[in-house]
Order: structure tokens, then C-alpha cells, then sequence
């Protein structure tokens, strides 16, 4: 198979970041979404200088092949979900990485760059979003990515979900409708800072009152330890039961500190014992209160802040 002109393989291989912002966007997992762009790699380097040359738009070839791939995985996702141990949360990204981790681009000679550096961190991955769009359906979902956050037209997205332009454009209105009733609203900055604050603090003190006050009465806590570690294997709901619940973790783990970190780019809460981070706590936040608690303990999913 010829390979392609090194100049043509840079423009090529700059497309990455668009790729492995849009898959992580639709799969909500990095190891899932680098092997998506992969894959995405190996079909386009599979064709024919005479198939490659009739592309007009590589960046509009490669979003239909990744988001297709994205399709099947998540079509999938729901039976390998129901093997799962527990809740499934959204893998929770810092706010920065280190360098040096090898992938394709540094196998074709560029130098080794994370895949977490090229993830930008805006409110399109904050966990309070991926978590509800867990909820829609593989092709609402892939619709209203491609669309809402990077503007694909409907003609383009209807070819990749095998609909018409017109039902396309009604999956994405369902998914607007659906993320709209479920999601929480948005915080102001400084208030979700000052919700995260509040929160290591009552629990750092064991101050049940002052937790159950910061808490929404309806606030639900989801725990994710992937069958790899002890976690809820359902949500606790209820101001009071979770309070309880979280301080009753943290009188039994003494050997643990709580510091504020930036999770999926908002305040989060970040778990070590020693030098080792063992959970990740993203909070949602709505009208002064926290509504929603997930706890990230999985750590197949703390690869990134353990490097």
C-alpha cells in the first residue's frame, strides 16, 4: 500500500483532535474513543489512492466514519452495561496531562502527545451532560453530538444514522427535549466553586447538618466502582441518606485526603490514599444546592490522574 505524502500525512493526522474530541463527546470513555479514532485511521489507509483522491473532504469522510463506529459501540453498549458491576458513570478527565504517551501519530513519527491534551474541556463534557446522555438513544445521542456541539448539518448526520435529513433533525429535538428535563442548570461559576468548597468541608468536619443543608432534598449519589473495587451498587437518594452514607465512608477510610480539582473542567473533588487517586467526585449542582453526587472509583477510569 503507497504510503501518502508527508505533508498530506500531517493535515491528516491534525484531524485527531477534532476525532477524539467528537468520540469521547459520543462514548464518554477515552479508551473507547481512541480506539474509534484508530479504527477510523485504519479504514481510511485501507483505500486506494484513487478512493483517497475522491475524497474531497477528508475531515467530512473521517467524522461520518468515526461517528458510525461510535453508532455500533453504543448500540452495543447497552448489553455490555447490563454485565457491568454497579452504576456506569462517564470517565472523569483532569483538567490537564502529561505528555509522553505514545499513539499513532508518534508511531508515524510525530512526537507522542496524550490523547488528553488534545480533549477540550468545555460544557459539552462536563459530567452533568455526559451522564444524561446516557440516557438517549445511540442515534439521538450521535445526533445531537455532531449537531449541537460541532454543527454537522442534518444531511451530513442523516447518512450516518441511516434516517432522513427531516427524522434526523426531530432525533435531535427529542435529544435537546430530553437533556433539558433532566439536566440540572448550570451553576454559576463561583457558586458551583463555592458549592464544591462547602461540600469537602462538611464532610471533612463530619458535619451532618451542614451537609444535609447543602444538599438538595431529592439529591441522588451514583457510585462507580466497576466490580473493581467496593462501591454502591445503587443510587442512595435522599439529603439525609446521603449525607449519611458519605460520612459513613469517610469515618471507616481514615487513611484518605479530599482536594479540589477541576473535573471534566469545573470544580470537582479529587480522592487520594498516599500519592495514589482513588476516586473522582463530580458534583451537579442546581439553584444553590447539590442535586447530584457521582463518585468515580472504577480505576480503569483514574488512569489519567494517576500517570
Amino acid at each position: 500500500m503507497p504510503e501518502p505524502e508527508p505533508e498530506a500525512l500531517g493535515e491528516l493526522l491534525d484531524e485527531r483532535d477534532h476525532l477524539i474530541n467528537l468520540a469521547f463527546r459520543m462514548l464518554g470513555s477515552m479508551n473507547d474513543a481512541e480506539d474509534v479514532v484508530q479504527q477510523t485511521y485504519v479504514r481510511w489507509f485501507q483505500l486506494s489512492d484513487a478512493e483517497r483522491a475522491a475524497i474531497e473532504r477528508p475531515r467530512a469522510w473521517l467524522t461520518t466514519v468515526a461517528s458510525r463506529i461510535c453508532l455500533n459501540i453504543l448500540d452495543s453498549a447497552r448489553v455490555r452495561r447490563e454485565r457491568y458491576v454497579g452504576e456506569w458513570l462517564p470517565e472523569p478527565l483532569p483538567s490537564f496531562a502529561a505528555s509522553g504517551v505514545s499513539d499513532a501519530a508518534g508511531a508515524a513519527g510525530a512526537p507522542a502527545v496524550d490523547p488528553l491534551d488534545r480533549i477540550t474541556l468545555d460544557d459539552s463534557v462536563s459530567m452533568a451532560l455526559l451522564v444524561v446522555l446516557e440516557s438517549l438513544t445511540p442515534a439521538e445521542r450521535v445526533a445531537f453530538v455532531l449537531h449541537e456541539v460541532f454543527g454537522v448539518p442534518f444531511a451530513e448526520i442523516a447518512e450516518i444514522v441511516g434516517r432522513s435529513p427531516e427524522a434526523t433533525r426531530q432525533l435531535a429535538s427529542s435529544a435537546r427535549r430530553h437533556i433539558r428535563d433532566l439536566r440540572t442548570r448550570p451553576t454559576d461559576a463561583s457558586e458551583h466553586a463555592r458549592l464544591v468548597t462547602a461540600f469537602r468541608l462538611a464532610c471533612e468536619s463530619g458535619d451532618l447538618d451542614t451537609l444535609v443543608g447543602i444538599l438538595d432534598p431529592e439529591v441522588t449519589s451514583v457510585s462507580d466502582g466497576g466490580g473493581k473495587v467496593r462501591a454502591a451498587l445503587s443510587p442512595v437518594v435522599g439529603a439525609d441518606n446521603v449525607a449519611r452514607f458519605l460520612l459513613g465512608i469517610l469515618r471507616k477510610a481514615t487513611d484518605i485526603t479530599v482536594e479540589e480539582r477541576d473535573v471534566n473542567g469545573e470544580p470537582g473533588l479529587v480522592v487520594r490514599r498516599g500519592a495514589q487517586v482513588v476516586g473522582i467526585i463530580a458534583l451537579g449542582t442546581d439553584r444553590g444546592r447539590i442535586r447530584e453526587v457521582w463518585i468515580v472509583m472504577n480505576p480503569d477510569k483514574l488512569e489519567a490522574w494517576n500517570r
